[in-house]
This record gives structure tokens, C-alpha cells and sequence, in this order.
């Protein structure tokens, strides 16, 4: 009980904070994004020297701050069609560290690359949708579509937790994550959609038909990311990311399944799904 207290006051309090800044705009996003890439970085690499595993530290807090700060929508169109600064920043991030290796060859060059490589694309990378999604497709609307992963994760997750506990039988993926059940996947997507459905219809942002579709993609881009991180963890043989969010391990355990349902959310409203 003093576990599942921890837990919620933790829940409770970060969703209190993260509305707010959210609510408030990029400027206040930005430097939480920093942060929380700063901390993520933290303990993968925490996670990697455990295994003897190393990578360019300076040059991943680096490369990963320009990401965050490359996905500001408000920033000059690059001068060429259909490209991105977040695409130079990882572009002159794998060109720099090649040029590391050239230059300072050690031990294992290429998994140094690698690992640092996979680093920025599942932290920063996928933490700057935050901001993308944020303001698509302005600041106005930006702000009720961030609602949606939000609820529709917090949703999947109570949905799961309960439809596993009281019906599950059948493993989901038992290499990776033996608590998981398919009962709980199915519960998750249901009320995920329910959630979905009563939002988008009180918000009239999206017909059923979209919330349903929604709801699948979410709910399957949140299973992902909480098995992607249970994958990453019994790979390098380390129960939690970390310790600093009491009762919740470390940030990448907390946001696993956000760092993947917010890029989904952001794809889906840009293939013109949810439209007013």
C-alpha cells in the first residue's frame, strides 16, 4: 500500500506539473525536455556501463540537446524541400562520431557508434514530438490534441492493469515482459477507446470511426514502448532505468510508453485523420 501511495502521489504530482508546462508553451517545455533528455541519457548510459558498454558521453548530451532544440516548430524552414533540422542535427551527430573513431580508434568503434546512435534516436529524438505535436497544427488546437496520448496512455495503462488482473491467463510477450497478458492488451484498448471516444466527441474533434482507429494505434504504440524499454533493460540486465521518481524507477520507465504514443499521435493527426 505505502508502494501504490508512492506511486500515485508521483503520478498525481508529475501530471500536475507537465499540464501546466504544457500549457504554458515551448517556453517552458524546452527546458523540461532538456531536463528529462538530459536524465534519460543519464541512465541509459548509467545502464550500458553496467555491461561494459561505452559511448561518447559529451558528445550524446550535446547532439541531444540540439535535437530538442531543432524540433521548435518556430524555427526557419531549412532551405531545402521536405527536410528538417532535427535531420541535420542526427546527420552531423553521425558524421562527428564517425570522425571520433577515425580519429581516436579504442575498443569496439563501431558499438560505440551504434549504441550512442540508438541513444539519441530513442531519447531525444522521439522526446522532441513533444514539442512538434505541441503546436500542430497551431498553438491553439496544439494544445487539445497533447491531451490525446496523454489520456488515451493513462487510459491503456488502467485499462491493462485491470483487465490483466482480473482475466488474464494468455502471456503477451513472456521473454520480455512475463506480466503482460493479451486479456490486459485487450482490456487497455478498450478503454482507451472509451476514453478517446468521449473526449473527441465532447471536444468534436474526430467522428468514432477516428477515435477507434486512434485508440488501436495508441494503444499499440504504448504497449511498444513499455515492451521497447523492458527489451532494453533484460538486454543489458537491469531491472530499473533508474531511481529517481519514487515508486516509478527512472524517467525512461515513466515516459516508455509516452516516448512512443506522442510521435504516433503526432503522424496520425499529420496523415489528416482528426480534423475539425
Amino acid at each position: 500500500m505505502e508502494s501504490l501511495s508512492t506511486r500515485v502521489l508521483t503520478s498525481v504530482v508529475g501530471f500536475t506539473i507537465i499540464s501546466l508546462l504544457v500549457w504554458i508553451g515551448w517556453i517552458a517545455m524546452l527546458p523540461l525536455l532538456l531536463f528529462v533528455s538530459v536524465m534519460g541519457l543519464y541512465e541509459y548510459i548509467r545502464m550500458l556501463e553496467h555491461n561494459d558498454i561505452d559511448v561518447r558521453r559529451v558528445s550524446l548530451g550535446v547532439f541531444g540537446a540540439a535535437i530538442i532544440v531543432a524540433s521548435l516548430p518556430m524555427l526557419p524552414a531549412v532551405p531545402w524541400l521536405g527536410g528538417s533540422w532535427r535531420e541535420v542535427v542526427l546527420t552531423v551527430a553521425l558524421g562527428c562520431l564517425l570522425v571520433m573513431e577515425v580519429m581516436r580508434p579504442g575498443e569496439r568503434p563501431l558499438e560505440r557508434v551504434v549504441y550512442s546512435m540508438f541513444g539519441l534516436l530513442y531519447i531525444p529524438w522521439l522526446l522532441g514530438y513533444f514539442l512538434l505535436l505541441r503546436y500542430t497544427p497551431d498553438s491553439g488546437e496544439g494544445l487539445l490534441y497533447f491531451a490525446l496520448p496523454l489520456l488515451a496512455t493513462f487510459a491503456a495503462d488502467i485499462g491493462g492493469y485491470f483487465g490483466g488482473h482480473f482475466f488474464g491467463r494468455r502471456k503477451l510477450a513472456p521473454e520480455i515482459s512475463p506480466g503482460k497478458t493479451v486479456e490486459g492488451a485487450i482490456g487497455g484498448l478498450a478503454f482507451s477507446f472509451i476514453t478517446v471516444l468521449i473526449f473527441s466527441q465532447l471536444t468534436h474533434i474526430g467522428s468514432p470511426l477516428e477515435a477507434l482507429l486512434y485508440s488501436i494505434l495508441v494503444a499499440s504504440a504504448s504497449q511498444l514502448g513499455d515492451l521497447a524499454e523492458s527489451l532494453l533493460k533484460r538486454a543489458l540486465k537491469t531491472k530499473d532505468s533508474g531511481s529517481s521518481l519514487p515508486g516509478h524507477g527512472g524517467f525512461l520507465d515513466r515516459l516508455d510508453s509516452l516516448l512512443f504514443a506522442v510521435p504516433a499521435t503526432y503522424l496520425f493527426l499529420n496523415i489528416s485523420v482528426f480534423t475539425r
